[in-house]
């Protein structure tokens, strides 16, 4: 099934806490000389219309990039809302990067960005969006396929963000077997996957497991935006980041409560930041 569409969702409160994180993670990167790769192996159409018909159904923006557009940004936000700002250059609230669109505004010359994109329309718009760009590639393919058949990328350095929609049974199960594959073939990339919190306990048996597979360095990062036994609904998401760079979990514990305090909907909210493994 192929029905998910991120534009009903582009720039909510998940959005927020993934492309603000992505954002520090690519920077880490470039605080070295040496080329790197990003891998995104569910890239979606790359840039959003917050004007159009699908954005506005629901207007998810509203509890996300909405809340953050006019207010003073915290030291660790504020890289990833100029990156936004700078697609609006008017000041109005139009478009909405995806991950490719903000992964590439800050690749270096000799860096590259890998996008897969399995959806046909999807495609299609990142294809045109990145066409005769050298840095970039756009790859009509299953995101999971990825590990297997794209990695280790030539610089043997980089970044691998998976984001599945999470719209099939299966995706946690899916998720372990492509970061055993990572490890097995490129073993120093730092690996940053999202996941939602709708129920608990799925998420919850997704770390337990992740435990278990002699993975060293996995850090926990989550943003709970409302009880996560309220009612039905999207309660909040997170990030596993496997191997992180070093200060990140200093710059995580500044920007989760910032993030939390502009963004919770109901009750006080919460966040979490863990090591779910140490580093060696």
């Amino acid at each position: 099934m192929l029905g998910y569409r991120h534009a009903f969702h582009a720039g909510n409160f998940a959005d927020v806490l993934k492309h603000a994180l992505l954002v520090q993670l690519i920077l880490a990167l470039r605080l070295k000389d040496k080329p790197f790769c990003v891998v995104d192996t569910h890239a979606g159409a790359g840039l959003y219309d917050l004007a159009s018909e699908s954005a506005l159904k629901n207007r998810e923006f509203d509890g996300g990039i909405g809340r953050l557009w006019d207010a003073p940004a915290g030291p660790e936000s504020a890289p990833y809302l100029e990156l936004v700002r700078a697609l609006n250059p008017d000041g109005h609230q139009r478009w909405y990067p995806g991950s490719p669109h903000l992964a590439r505004a800050l690749l270096r010359p000799g860096d590259s960005l890998i996008l897969c994109e399995r959806h046909p329309a999807d495609h299609l718009v990142l294809r045109a969006e990145f066409a005769g760009d050298p840095q970039v590639a756009v790859h009509f393919r299953d995101g999971y396929e990825a590990p297997a058949g794209l990695m280790p990328p030539p610089q043997r350095r980089g970044l691998v963000l998976m984001d599945p929609s999470f719209e099939m049974p299966g995706e946690f199960a899916r998720l372990s077997a492509a970061l055993t594959t990572i490890q097995r073939r490129w073993a120093g990339a730092v690996v940053a996957i999202w996941y939602p919190i709708i129920e608990r306990e799925p998420s919850l048996g997704f770390l337990n497991r992740l435990k278990g597979l002699g993975i060293p360095a996995i850090l926990c990062a989550e943003l709970g935006v409302s009880p996560y036994r309220g009612s039905q609904g999207l309660h909040g998401s997170g990030m596993l980041i496997v191997n992180p760079p070093w200060g990140l979990t200093a710059i995580l514990e500044r920007l989760l409560p910032e993030l939390l305090a502009r963004l919770r909907l109901a009750g006080p909210g919460e966040t979490r930041l863990e090591w779910l493994v140490p580093a060696p």
